[in-house]
This record gives structure tokens, sequence and C-alpha cells, in this order.
């Protein structure tokens, strides 16, 4: 029994009756702060390879799945699903997830490990798993985002027009990390606290994997796990405390140093506010210390300093290494007499402050600084550090999921009168430290990883303003100085002007999971990623593995094939 013994009841359930309508409400209840995460539950696509679905007819073998419920497995749903949309219930869905087509498939949902925690409060495992009827033997565990608490629709989305994980094969399933709700209220519960962080992975893994045997009457021939950002996290984590469990792992813009960027984006809320205007009453509006206009020149900048050293000019920058040698944005401070746009010496240091990440007063860092990039003007950008309030009550996620992650969750104990105006960097590795160390997957050891011939792909965006490209710049360096050469078992794709997990002015249009299923399977590892975006319709650029970049080299250039994969110089 993986917690301790004791009569429990259940946690509240969907009754088996009930349609994927409820489901759908709780990912629309998210969307204001989760819908820039949800985006990467998965960019999937994998070569499906139709297989029998089971003994007996499929309705009846998914309906007798019930029969493994017990004292430790709630089952609330198993049936059978007919092809067709994925319902939307009363209230809309996410964007994403509106195109999503479902093929015939075995739909269990459930709880594993219900209890009854701190304050009485219910949790358990909560999971929905979908074994398509033609399958292609492969299992796909769908990494979770932000704080989790809601089991998201386990189709493993890949982008609007083109077919799921679901519908290509996978058997997939999706967790809500051990908890319910939005909410970081979890994590006085000490067994909620390790099942988000990594403690609920490997049992729902094996819970999966053990009601695919029961349903086809065969185990699954390959296991994957891919997610992005806290589901990016996720998947650095097995790879890291669960090695043997998958074969291919994807992890996009991964959070793997969460309790670093927490701390990053209450210094950044801290700067925001001191620079921001104020209301009537003194109180900063967070969304307008850098106006759009701002953010656009900023972007305009980078671009025309920038955007030729990857050999053409077409609005992205490869060679973001160079980048950061010859942009400053003190070329942007207003001077005596100075025509046309330009910041004031006090933006300039804000901008300074952002991109150079938190520090404490001794100017030691506490998390890694950012590259300046041409994605800063997109939305997905302003999403997380600004947010769009015209009042002093902000939306930005900084300061909203990331203010209340900090003082329920990160800060040990807890702090709920903590404000990013009061919080003590100076004592911030101490007062996070306990999370870090069951939160973070920030361990470079992966000896067991490698014998099991596990794979590993990351991607991470340029423009992502939660998570520092250079953060995972660095771990990854640590693979090159540990391991002789550790592209044999992991890749790191970085991706031009994305924001968080997607968006920007990028190709931004990917397929890993297909990459990390050839690789894995065929032993074929991925030399580049060939990308597009609705930023520029008809472009197709190359995404090459650090610490190499794409370089233009003649010919269309509108083609990935007019590059080249080299070393920045």
């Amino acid at each position: 029994m993986r917690r301790g013994a004791g009569a429990v009841r259940p946690p509240t359930l969907h009754d088996p009756g009930q349609t994927e309508g409820n489901d759908m409400k709780t990912i629309a209840r998210c969307a204001g702060g989760l819908a820039v995460v949800l985006g990467c539950l998965g960019l999937l696509a994998p070569q499906a390879r139709a297989a029998a679905a089971g003994p007996g007819a499929p309705a009846a073998a998914c309906a007798r799945l019930v029969r493994l419920a017990d004292a430790h497995l709630v089952i609330s749903t198993a049936r059978w699903v007919p092809a067709g949309p994925l319902p939307s219930g009363p209230m809309p869905v996410m964007p994403m997830l509106a195109s999503v087509v479902l093929p015939a498939n075995c739909l269990v949902r459930g709880v594993l490990d219900p209890r009854i925690g701190v304050g009485g409060v219910q949790y358990g495992l909560g999971f929905e798993l979908r074994m398509p009827a033609h399958w292609n033997g492969r299992f796909l565990f769908q990494g979770g985002a932000g704080l989790d608490g809601f089991v998201a629709p386990a189709v493993g989305f890949v982008e609007p027009g083109t077919p799921t994980a679901l519908g290509r094969g996978f058997a997939v399933i999706s967790s809500d990390g051990g908890h319910e709700g939005m909410s970081a209220a979890f994590a006085a519960d000490q067994q909620a606290r390790l099942d988000f962080a990594y403690a609920g992975l490997a049992p729902v893994t094996r819970l999966g994997k053990r009601l695919i045997r029961h349903f086809y009457g065969k185990p699954a021939r390959d296991a994957y796990f891919a997610g992005c950002s806290n589901g990016g996290r996720e998947a650095m984590m097995v790879a890291e405390r669960d090695p043997t469990l998958f074969n291919g792992i994807v992890a996009g813009d991964p959070g793997f140093n969460l309790a670093r960027a927490a701390i990053a984006e209450m210094w950044n809320v801290r700067h925001l506010e001191a620079a921001a205007p104020k209301d009537a009453q003194g109180r900063p509006i967070l969304s307008e210390a850098l106006t759009a206009s701002d953010l656009q020149l900023l972007s305009r900048a980078v671009l025309k300093a920038c955007d030729a050293l990857d050999g053409l000019r077409d609005g992205m920058i490869n060679n973001f290494a160079a980048c950061q040698k010859v942009f400053h944005p003190q070329t942007l401070q207003c001077r005596p007499g100075a025509r046309g746009a330009c910041l004031s010496e006090r933006k300039v240091k804000l901008l300074e402050a952002i991109f150079g990440g938190p520090h404490t007063t001794t100017g030691r860092a506490l998390s890694a600084r950012w590259p300046y990039d041409a994605g800063v003007a997109a939305p997905g950008w302003r999403v997380w550090k600004l947010g769009t309030s015209r009042t002093a009550m902000p939306n930005a996620l900084d300061a909203t999921l990331g203010l209340e992650a900090m003082r329920q969750y990160f800060m040990t104990p807890a702090d709920p009168h903590m404000t990013p105006q009061n919080f003590d960097f100076n004592r911030a590795l101490q007062v996070t430290r306990q999370v870090r160390a069951i939160n973070d997957a920030s361990g470079t050891f992966l000896s067991s990883f490698i014998a099991h011939g596990g794979k590993l792909i990351i991607y991470q965006g340029l423009s992502d303003p939660v998570f520092s490209p250079d953060a995972i710049i660095a771990w990854y360096r640590q693979l090159l100085a540990q391991y002789r050469r550790p592209q044999r078992f992991a890749r790191l794709f970085l991706v031009p002007g994305m924001n968080h997990c997607f968006g920007g002015p990028a190709t931004d249009a990917f397929d890993p999971l297909r990459a990390i299923v050839r690789w894995s399977e065929q032993h074929r590892a991925p030399a580049r990623l060939v990308a597009h975006g609705a930023a520029f319709p008809g472009v197709t650029r190359p995404l090459c593995p650090y610490p190499k970049y794409a370089r233009y080299v003649g010919g269309n250039p509108k083609s990935a094939n007019s590059f080249v994969c080299t070393k920045s110089s």
C-alpha cells in the first residue's frame, strides 16, 4: 500500500454515465491562467499501426475493467466511446481542443489511492485513460500543466487540423497530479506535495500499463512520456527518478527548476510594480510598466542587431548565442535631443533587471538570465510578465498563479502574507529548500536511463517568459561535461521567437514525438526537427540540436532545405 492504512472514503468523482462535458468545464475554467500552458500538453505525431482491440467485443471488454476496482482503485467510468468530436459540454472547449476528433476508444476514469488528507480534504491520483480500437502497441503518459489539479482529456493533442496521438493509435493516460482544483492549497498536505512533485507519476504509469494489458490482452510494446511546462518538468523527473519506466521522453519548455523560476517571478513583479504608473490610490498598474510600444521597440531593435547573424534577415534569430554578445538595451535609451522612439533610463534599467534575473543584495544569482529575442512583444510574453488588466488588480500569471504558488507551495512553511515587495531574496533559497529537494528535476545522473536505452528530447522557446532558456542550456551543458557523447541519448532543440510552449514570431509547429519514436525504435537520432508556424506562412525552418543553430547557405529563403545546422563561432 503506497499510503498509510486506514478507512477512507473516495474523492468526489464523475458518475459512471456522465458525459465528458464536466471535464471540458474544468479545462474551460483554467483558460484564463493556463490556456498558454495547456497548448503543449503534447506535440505528438507518431505513425500509428493497427492492432487487435482485445478479446471479445471492445465495449464488453472495456466495461469489464470495472472489476479491477478495489480499496486502492476507484473506477468511476469504463465505457466504450464511439468515434466523433470531443464533446464540449455546456461550456466551450479551449481553442486547441475544439477541432479534436476522437477515434473509437475505451474510456476509463477514476482515482488511484483515494484518501483523506490534512484538514479532512479528499485526495487521490485522478486519471483518464483512452485506449483506441486500432492500437499501435504504444503507451503515452500525457504530462500535466500549471499546478495540475484537473484531469485533462487524454488525447495527446498535436495541433489544430492534425491527428492526436490517440487518433494515431497510442493509448493515452493523463492525471491531475494527486489533487483537485487549481489552487496551491494542496501543498498543506505532505503526500499531496510529493504526488505533485514526482511520486504520483510512477503509480499512474503502472496503472495505465496494467489496464492496457487487461483490455488488449497483451502489454504495451513501448512507453513514452510527453509534456510541456510543468509537464516538461514531469518528463525530466521520470527520466531522473523512474529511469526504466519509459523508452522515450519529450520535455517541452520544462520548468525543471520550478522553485528558482518562482523566485524569478517574484523578482519580476517587484521590479515591474515599482516602475508601473499608479492609480488614484497610488496602487501600481502592472500591465502598463512596459507598454506594447515599448516591447515592440525592443523586439525590432533585437532583430535589427541580430537577425542577420544566421545569414538571412527573416524575422527569426537563429544564432541567439552571438546575439547576446552584440545587443544591449542601453542602445534604446533616449539621449538629449534624440528623435524617434526610445526608452527612458528607468525603463532600460527595468529591462536589465528582468532579463538579468533575480539576485541577492550581494549580487548572488538566484536563477538564470533570459536571452534577448524577438518574441518579447508577443501576447504569450505579456500574459506571464505583465498581463492586460488596466486596473491595480493584476492578471499577469507571475502575479497570480506564481504568487499563490510561492506563498503556499514553494515556501516552507507557507506564508500567506508574503508579497513580492516584502519577499526576502537573501533567504529565497533557504525558504524554498524543502520543495526544491523534491520538486526540481535538476539531476544529471542518468546511468540507468541510458542503460535502459532511454531517449530524451527537450525543446525550449527562446522567448519563453517564465522558464529561462539559459537554465536548460546550463543543465544540458552539465550533460556535455558529465557524459561522453550525451547526444546519443539526449538532445536539446531551441526554438527562436517561441514563447512558453508555443506562440510568438516562431516556427513553433513541429513533431518531437514522431522524432522520439524513430529514435527509440529505429535508432534514428534526430539531426534536425523541421518546423513551421502560423507567424510565417509557407515557411519551414530546421530546429537544430544544441549547440548548433540553423544557418542560411543559399537557395529558397522559405525552405528549411536552405539551412544547415552549424555551431556558433
